[in-house]
C-alpha cells in the first residue's frame, strides 16, 4: 500500500525547463520520500504520527530546493543496508520515561492525599471518641474500617509507585532484566515504605470481637472498654500513624520547579548535582527562608500539641487539654521551661523530649536567616567602606591640623616663656592630637586592608571576560590582515608576472630577430 507521502509526490506536477534534469531530481527526491515512509512504518506505532510530521518535513524541504537533496540531510538510512538503533527508538524511549514521570508524579500526590486522609480519620476518631460513641453505636467501627480502608489503598499506590520506578530504572539503563533493579537497598527501603504505611490503629477491632456474645452491638470507647495494655497500643499506633508524613518530601521534590526544569536539569549534571530532596530544600530555604521556617513550626507545634494531649488525656491531668499542651509546647520549643506544667506520661515526656530537640535545631535555622537578613551584601559594603575611608580622612586631616596647632602653641609659649602651667597644658594637648592622629591612621589602615581582602569575584571574571574578548578581536583582525596581505602578494606576483610578458612582449616587437 503506497504511502500518503508518494501519493502526494505523483500529485505535484513539476515544469522545469530541462527534461532529463527533472526526471532524475523527481526520481532522486521520490527515492528520499519512499526511504522515509519506510522509515515511519517500522518505527513504533505510538509514533506514528510524529515520523509522519518529520517525514512530510523533509518532503518540504526538498521541494524548496528543486530536488537537489544534497543540500537537505535527512537521518536516513539506504536501502540495503541494516539501520544502526533508529531515532524513533530513543524518541519511543523518552516519551515512555515522559510518561512514568507523569505516572509517579500522579501517584505520589494521590499517595500523599490518602495518608492524609487516614491521619485525619484517626484525629477525628480521638477527637471524639468520649463524647460521641454510644453503647449500641456503629461510628467506630465504621471509622476504624475508612482507616484500614485507606490504609489498603495507600498500600497498592506506595506498590504502584515504586512498580513505575523499576520501569524508569529499566529505561535508563537500556532495557536491563527488572530483578537487576531489585537491590538489598531497594527492597529494604520498600519494605519500610509498606511497615511504616500499615500502620493504624485496630482497637475497635479487637473491642468487637470481646463483644460478640454481649446484648451490645457495639462498645463505648477504647478509653471506657478496652485494657491498659490494649489501650497503650492503640495510643502508640495513632502516633506512629504521623510517620506517613514522610511522603511530603517525595511529593516536593517530584513537584518541584527544579526537577521540572529542563535547564537545571542540564546545567546540574555537567556540574555533577544530585537533585535529591535535600538540595530542593537548600533551594526552598535560599528563596523562601522565613516562609519556609514559619510553616515548619507552626505544623510542628500544632501536632506535638496534639500529640501530648492524646497521651496526657487518660491521666486527667492539665495537659490532657489543648490549651495547656499549646503552652507546654511553645515554652518547650523555645527552650524556656517555667515548671509550671510538666508531661506525666512515658509518651507525653518522649514527645516533651523530641519537641525540645526540634526547637534548638529551629532556633539555629532563625539565627542564621536573621543574620543573613540584617547582612550587608556586596554594593552596600563597599558603599558603607567608601564613606567610613572618607570620613576617617576627614577626621585624620583635622587630627594633623591639631597637631601642627599644638605645636605651634608650644613653640610660641616656649619663645614668650611664660606660664610653666600653660606650658605644660599645651604639651597634655600636643600628645594627645598625636595619640588621636595614630589611632586614626590605624584605623585607616585596618579599614584598607579590610577592603582589600573583599575580592570582587564578579567584576575580576567580567574584566577578563573583557581581556578574551579583546584578545579574539585582535586575533580576528590579525587574522584580516594576514589575508590581506596574501591576497596583496598574490595581487603582486601577478602584476609582476604579467610586467614581465609585457616586456617580453615589447622586446620582440622591436627586436623581431629575437625569439
Amino acid at each position: 500500500m503506497p504511502s500518503p507521502i508518494w501519493e502526494e509526490s505523483k500529485a505535484e506536477p513539476g515544469q522545469p525547463e530541462d527534461g532529463a534534469a527533472e526526471s532524475h531530481d523527481t526520481a532522486r527526491g521520490a527515492s528520499s520520500r519512499l526511504v522515509c515512509s519506510l522509515e515511519m512504518e517500522m518505527t513504533n506505532r505510538s509514533l506514528h504520527s510524529e515520523s509522519k510530521l518529520d517525514c512530510l518535513n523533509c518532503d518540504g524541504l526538498i521541494n524548496r530546493n528543486s530536488g537537489d537533496s544534497a543540500e537537505v540531510s535527512l537521518p536516513l538510512s539506504l536501502p540495503g543496508k541494516r539501520a544502526a538503533p533508529m531515532e524513533g527508538d530513543n524518541l519511543h524511549k523518552l516519551r515512555e520515561r515522559k510518561f512514568l514521570l507523569e505516572d509517579k508524579k500522579r501517584l505520589c500526590a494521590l499517595a500523599l492525599g490518602t495518608a492524609l486522609l487516614g491521619i485525619l480519620l484517626m484525629i477525628i476518631h480521638a477527637e471524639i471518641c468520649p463524647f460521641v460513641y454510644k453503647q449500641g453505636s456503629n461510628i467506630a467501627l465504621i471509622i476504624n474500617c475508612s482507616i484500614s480502608l485507606s490504609t489498603g489503598c495507600l498500600l497498592v499506590l506506595i506498590i504502584a509507585f515504586h512498580y513505575k520506578d523499576i520501569r524508569l530504572f529499566i529505561i535508563d539503563h537500556n532495557q536491563v532484566d527488572w530483578r537487576i533493579a531489585m537491590t538489598s537497598h531497594r527492597v529494604l527501603v520498600i519494605t519500610l515504605e509498606l511497615l511504616v504505611c500499615s500502620i493504624h490503629p485496630v482497637g475497635t477491632y479487637w473491642k468487637v470481637g470481646l463483644y460478640v456474645n454481649s446484648s451490645s452491638t457495639a462498645p463505648l470507647c477504647v478509653s471506657n472498654q478496652l485494657g491498659e495494655a490494649l489501650l497503650n497500643v492503640e495510643l502508640l499506633l495513632s502516633v506512629l500513624m504521623f510517620l506517613r508524613l514522610y511522603l511530603v518530601h517525595r511529593a516536593i521534590l517530584l513537584h518541584s520547579k527544579v526537577l521540572l526544569s529542563a535547564s537545571y536539569r542540564s546545567i546540574g549534571s555537567l556540574n555533577n548535582i544530585n537533585f535529591t530532596f535535600r538540595f530542593v530544600l537548600k533551594v526552598l530555604m535560599n528563596k523562601h527562608p522565613a516562609r519556609m521556617l514559619l510553616v515548619f513550626i507552626l505544623f510542628f507545634w500544632l501536632t506535638a500539641s496534639w500529640m501530648l494531649t492524646l497521651c496526657e488525656r487518660q491521666t486527667k491531668a492539665l495537659t490532657g487539654h489543648m490549651d495547656t499542651a499549646l503552652w507546654l509546647i511553645a515554652i518547650t520549643f523555645l527552650t524556656v521551661g517555667y515548671g509550671d506544667v510538666a508531661p506525666t506520661t512515658s509518651c507525653g515526656k518522649t514527645v516533651c523530649l523530641f519537641t525540645g530537640v526540634m526547637g534548638v535545631a529551629c532556633t539555629a535555622m532563625l539565627v542564621a536567616i536573621v543574620t543573613e537578613k540584617l547582612a550587608l551584601n556586596k554594593g552596600e559594603k563597599h558603599v558603607h567602606f567608601f564613606m567610613m575611608d572618607i570620613q576617617i580622612s576627614k577626621r585624620i586631616r583635622h587630627a594633623a591640623a591639631n597637631v601642627l596647632r599644638e605645636c605651634w602653641l608650644l613653640h610660641r609659649t616656649n619663645l614668650t616663656k611664660g606660664n610653666r602651667g600653660e606650658q605644660r597644658r599645651h604639651q597634655r594637648c600636643l600628645l594627645e592630637s598625636i595619640r588621636v592622629f595614630r589611632h586614626l591612621r590605624l584605623k585607616q589602615r585596618k579599614l584598607r586592608d579590610y577592603v582589600s581582602e573583599m575580592v570582587d569575584l564578579p567584576k575580576m571574571q567580567m574584566i577578563m571576560c573583557d581581556l578574551s574578548a579583546n584578545w579574539n578581536n585582535s586575533y580576528r583582525e590579525l587574522e584580516q590582515r594576514i589575508l590581506s596581505m596574501e591576497q596583496k602578494l598574490d595581487e603582486l606576483s601577478r602584476c609582476f608576472q604579467q610586467t614581465s610578458e609585457l616586456l617580453s612582449e615589447v622586446l620582440r616587437h622591436r627586436n623581431p630577430e629575437i625569439r
